[in-house]
């Protein structure tokens, strides 16, 4: 009897063992997340621990077809939004509003008076302001203005000039706390950007982070800070870039750029939504075909993502 007691127990344990497998297999153990279908028909399963926005950014990538790098900051809270900000982007005519700024730096309020002349020769395709005054020259003032406003691209190329070429840009970011950006040319060979390249780029992190210094920090004195800002909130390019996609309600200084070739569209901007701190952003992306058009609608949609992720 009790070797019919003890093989009974054995054969209880073995039938415990072979169901308790079965079990995990049932309908009654939680379910594992589950996937998704994206633009692209393939299913995907959320990163564990990434944040809720970064599914957006990935559908609007698809979507559009096009790499796409974000980095935004609520200035009030510290609160960051990141996708691919440390990536290298071409920053195409975004490069502006830094001449604007390091020419404010470099000449203060009082030395923006300067005239600048310059000749027919030295027009460049897409200069709707310079166009007009070869015979008269321009200020420095207004050449910033052109610039930033207009993306005037002899502007641009003036600014250089008084600055010391792309070097001296390049040695005014670095005093601004930018390590990352590389400038190397001037208009329009640096638009000649190809994937992979690193001339002529920065990342959405780097550039926001510019943009707070001059805007929002003391790196400028106060009447050029609010120049710089004035110009910016009054840019004629970006309507339909970060302006369409964040609230009416918000005021926007911004600067546009758009590259010849691989679809390169950047916008970077101050946001002051109504009784809250700034919120500061870069968006850039590019597309995989040298020939591919660009759409504006990409950067509006990310920006509304921007919106509805830190202007709560």
């Amino acid at each position: 009897m009790r070797h019919n007691r003890t093989r009974r127990a054995l054969l209880g344990a073995l039938a415990l063992l072979i169901t308790v497998p079965l079990a995990a297999c049932g309908h009654d153990t939680p379910a594992a997340a589950p996937a998704t279908t994206g633009a692209t028909g393939a299913a995907t399963t959320p990163a564990a621990g990434s944040a809720p926005y970064t599914a957006e950014l990935k559908r609007l990538e698809r979507t559009y077809g096009a790499r796409l790098g974000v980095y935004a900051i609520d200035t009030g809270t510290g609160r960051e939004m990141t996708h691919n900000d440390g990536e290298r982007f071409a920053y195409a005519s975004t490069i502006k509003a830094f001449a604007a700024a390091a020419v404010l730096r470099k000449y203060s309020l009082s030395g923006l008076d300067r005239v600048v002349t310059y000749a027919k020769s030295d027009l460049i395709d897409h200069s709707p302001i310079t166009g007009k005054h070869v015979t008269t020259g321009m200020t420095l003032r207004a050449l910033c203005d052109a610039a930033v406003r207009y993306s005037d691209n002899t502007a641009a190329n003036l600014l250089f000039d008084a600055l010391g070429g792309p070097r001296g840009l390049t040695a005014a970011l670095r005093e601004a706390g930018d390590d990352t950006t590389r400038v190397e040319h001037i208009e329009p060979e640096l638009n000649q950007w190809a994937p992979g390249a690193t001339r002529d780029t920065t990342t959405p992190r780097a550039f926001a982070a510019a943009l707070r210094t001059y805007v929002l920090g003391d790196t400028l004195g106060k009447d050029e800070r609010a120049l710089l800002t004035q110009w910016l909130r009054t840019n004629t390019t970006g309507a339909e870039l970060i302006r369409a996609g964040l609230p009416k309600d918000w005021v926007v200084g911004d600067k546009t750029g758009g590259g010849g070739v691989y679809a390169v569209r950047n916008d970077i901007a101050v946001a002051w939504p109504p009784g809250r701190a700034p919120i500061v952003m870069a968006i850039m992306s590019n597309r995989g075909s040298e020939d591919a058009d660009y759409d504006n609608k990409l950067i509006a949609d990310a920006a509304s993502v921007v919106a509805k992720t830190l202007g709560r």
